[in-house]
């Protein structure tokens, strides 16, 4: 499986997410503590979403491992954003390493990405497609379940993408666990489980997700950290405590370094995270 981060919050260069911090995004790449394999070298993808107004994020995906790409660790360094999304890759499915299967993926102002699998992908992923709509199916470009968990969100999501609230989002979010885990249960022989950490946003609002259907396991690890905003300075990089204005969070895999207000999302639920407002915790009631 995977490891993830979103931000969103004050603008910070991509570097205090992917290179800087001790536990960043491109150690967790090489030496992941809380994943039974330790490596997530199958491709990478950080998707941002400009600071001048523009809607639609920026995105740079490789099938390259992240520890090894040049291109990456320059970019992060130069580039700023209010809200990021950055996803190293450990594919579930043999074969799949491409660029076009590398989240984040992105539609219009949607920006998603997935840490986790549907289960009996194989036998639910002809029905699934057929039944997204015309539009949702377009997008599709790869053959990951992520990018299909991703068209099925699309179609949940009633209200125009870039205006949706992180309520809305949420909602959309837990219909499309639902269409899918119904899908597995219906074609499948309950031999696989799904996992389905996930973080999707509009670049105003999001939310994140920690969610299993095995029984006697928590799922894969997920963590929030809520400040005034992320910040590295002199090779250590801490949430700055809450003072006004609009709370940053950075929601990660792993926590990025050793403070002690990270909070790990309980099993089964979701973080809403309005673009001016303190993160609010829900149970995913499936």
């Amino acid at each position: 499986m995977c490891r993830f981060i979103f931000y969103n919050g004050e603008s910070l260069s991509l570097s205090s997410l992917i290179t800087e911090p001790k536990n960043s995004l491109i150690y967790q790449s090489v030496h992941s503590s809380e994943r039974r394999e330790p490596l997530n070298g199958d491709g990478f993808g950080v998707a941002w979403y400009p600071t001048d107004g523009l809607a639609q994020p920026g995105l740079f995906r490789s099938m390259t491992p992240a520890w090894n790409n040049i291109n990456l660790a320059n970019l992060a360094k130069v580039v700023s954003s209010h809200c990021v999304l950055a996803h190293v890759r450990a594919s579930t499915q043999p074969g799949s390493v491409c660029e076009a299967n590398c989240h984040p993926f992105v539609s219009g102002q949607i920006a998603f990405m997935h840490n986790g699998q549907i289960a009996e992908l194989a036998k639910v992923r002809r029905a699934l497609l057929e039944s997204l709509s015309d539009e949702a199916f377009e997008e599709i470009q790869g053959r990951t379940d992520s990018e299909l968990l991703f068209a099925v969100f699309l179609d949940q999501l009633e209200s125009s993408a870039g205006s949706a609230s992180a309520e809305e989002l949420g909602a959309a979010l837990v219909e499309s666990f639902r269409i899918v885990l119904e899908f597995s249960n219906r074609f499948g022989d309950g031999t696989e489980e799904s996992y389905l950490n996930v973080a999707v946003t509009n670049g105003t609002n999001a939310v994140t997700s920690r969610f299993t259907t095995e029984d006697g396991y928590e799922g894969e690890s997920l963590y929030w950290i809520e400040g005034q905003r992320y910040v590295c300075e002199d090779e250590l990089c801490r949430m700055r405590p809450y003072e006004n204005g609009s709370p940053s969070v950075v929601v990660s895999s792993e926590r990025l370094d050793d403070n002690p207000n990270w909070t790990k999302v309980p099993p089964n639920h979701m973080l809403l995270i309005p673009a001016h407002d303190t993160v609010s915790l829900r149970s995913i009631d499936i």
